[in-house]
């Protein structure tokens, strides 16, 4: 069955750092969601695999029991490679979304921007009927909108998140090993007040828009409305 959105990330806990609100939204208003991590975060400063794993999945649960998929990709590598583009192209003509969220193309981390470039290839290369025909069908997805991680600018459009504001952070602390201290932990910027500054960000977007908290996106293509009102 095709699904509403495909939300796309680096790694664990990238999605519901940048859209974890607006996915809550649109899973009450029932949209089919399913959820994609490109890597394990292997690397990671703080926690290992198994435990990045089990909080995904209760992350992806506390937002609304989502799917989640994992692609195994080399933590720090993901590249535009062929075999990447390929994996991520039979996801997309395997879930057939709507539309896709994705990191915003610029951001401190190089992995965000790599992920960001991946899916717009992927993307592109799904809707090619000649391309890798053994990964399924050719899908087109109608638009890809970019959240914001650690770097973010002036947004396009903005989802007011209020109602589900609570709910997104306690989809964040499902990440225990990355959000909080622990005894014998590294020191980084997620466990150092990180949740006052995802707050910061998502009231400053509230603001713009006469709402408590939102979530910022960027477009690379106009957005179509209907009518001015």
């Amino acid at each position: 069955m095709a699904i509403d959105i495909l939300a796309i990330g680096a790694h664990p806990d990238d999605i519901e750092i940048g859209a974890a609100g607006s996915i809550i939204k649109h899973v009450s208003q029932g949209k089919r969601i399913t959820l994609c991590d490109l890597t394990y975060a292997e690397l990671s400063s703080n926690g290992d695999v198994t435990t990045r794993q089990k909080e995904a999945l209760l992350a992806a649960e506390r937002m609304g029991n989502l799917t989640r998929i994992n692609l195994g990709m080399a933590d720090r590598h993901i590249e535009c490679s062929e075999q990447n583009i390929r994996s991520l192209v039979e996801v997309i003509r395997k879930e057939q979304p709507k539309m896709i969220l994705a990191p915003y193309w610029q951001d401190r981390h190089p992995d965000h921007v790599h992920c960001s470039e991946l899916v717009q290839e992927a993307a592109f290369s799904a809707g090619i009927r000649k391309y890798a025909p053994d990964t399924g069908n050719a899908h087109k997805v109608s638009s890809i909108y970019f959240y914001f991680i650690n770097d973010f600018v002036e947004p396009d459009f903005c989802i007011d998140i209020s109602d589900h504001y609570d709910q997104k952070i306690e989809a964040l602390k499902a990440y225990e090993s990355q959000f909080l201290p622990s005894v014998g932990g590294v020191e980084t910027p997620l466990n150092t007040g990180y949740f006052e500054t995802v707050r910061s960000r998502e009231y400053l977007f509230g603001r713009k828009i006469g709402a408590v908290y939102a979530e910022g996106f960027k477009s690379r293509t106009p957005i179509s409305i209907e009518t001015f009102c």
